[in-house]
């Protein structure tokens, strides 16, 4: 796949997210809730914060896409999660794990555990400390930052897990590595400044949820294009301000304004 048709792609997603806005049920945590729903506002998606254990296997039959994020855990939460897995599982839509601060407890390692035992996650996108950490557990986390990089070999094992979890495997760095365990997308797109902005990782598997929607049925390449489109974000938003706060109003408006022209001339995702 090339460059040029995964941007052709990415278009077509993002049109399809602005005509249809699909809604995307988010069990997300406490710090992200304002800013990943504006996010996805400003991508064309419908947001929804639902998580009591009552009312989420119902608010998911209504959704394009489920979206965990374990940030600020509670033991009645991750019933909740488990509880809207399952039911989207039976409805086919899809699912997005966002392993906040996997490796860092017990806690957090367990849970992810648990949640994808009891359900087929479609997407599990993180750092790589947190996505490594539940293959092994001699990797820690450092709060909700990654302290690995993406080496090579490190790409070897996502393709293993990929394939043993049978769920994309969507990693961040300064180099994005998305794989299904057999094609490896990289996205070239992205800011440093990203990472001073709370909850742009959470934002992003906000996004890839909004995306997955979009396509069911090629899951990889739908979460590539999320990536490089949010990326790509990041990458004109630094043009405007190289500062956090206003960065971050500045990225919110390319989600919303970024154009074709853009998409094709700047979009860096690249397949093998």
């Amino acid at each position: 796949m090339t460059n040029a048709s995964i941007a052709t792609y990415t278009i077509e997603a993002l049109s399809s997210i602005r005509q249809t806005a699909p809604l995307i049920h988010n069990i997300t945590n406490y710090v992200v809730m304002n800013s990943s729903a504006n996010i996805l506002l400003a991508l064309g998606a419908s947001p929804v914060m639902a998580h009591c254990r009552d009312e989420v296997e119902e608010m998911v039959s209504y959704a394009g896409a489920l979206v965990l994020n374990i940030g600020t855990l509670q033991p009645d939460w991750i019933e909740a999660m488990i509880i809207a897995g399952k039911a989207a599982n039976k409805k086919g839509v899809p699912v997005i794990l966002d392993p906040v601060g996997a490796g860092a407890t017990r806690l957090r390692t367990d849970a992810v555990n648990t949640i994808m035992r009891e359900c087929q996650i479609t997407v599990l996108r993180g750092n790589a400390s947190e996505i490594l950490s539940l293959r092994s557990a001699n990797i820690k986390t450092k709060g909700v930052d990654s302290s690995l990089e993406l080496a090579d070999e490190m790409v070897d094992v996502a393709q293993a897990m990929a394939q043993e979890m049978k769920c994309v495997i969507a990693i961040s760095g300064p180099e994005d590595c998305i794989t299904d365990g057999q094609r490896v997308f990289r996205v070239g797109n992205g800011q440093p400044l990203m990472t001073k902005v709370t909850g742009s990782g959470c934002g992003l598997s906000a996004v890839v949820g909004a995306f997955c929607a979009t396509d069911r049925s090629d899951a990889a390449k739908a979460t590539a294009a999320a990536f490089g489109y949010y990326g790509l974000c990041g990458d004109l938003a630094i043009e405007v301000s190289d500062r956090p706060g206003s960065f971050a109003v500045a990225f919110i408006d390319q989600l919303y304004a970024t154009s074709n022209e853009q998409i094709t001339e700047r979009l860096k995702v690249r397949a093998s």
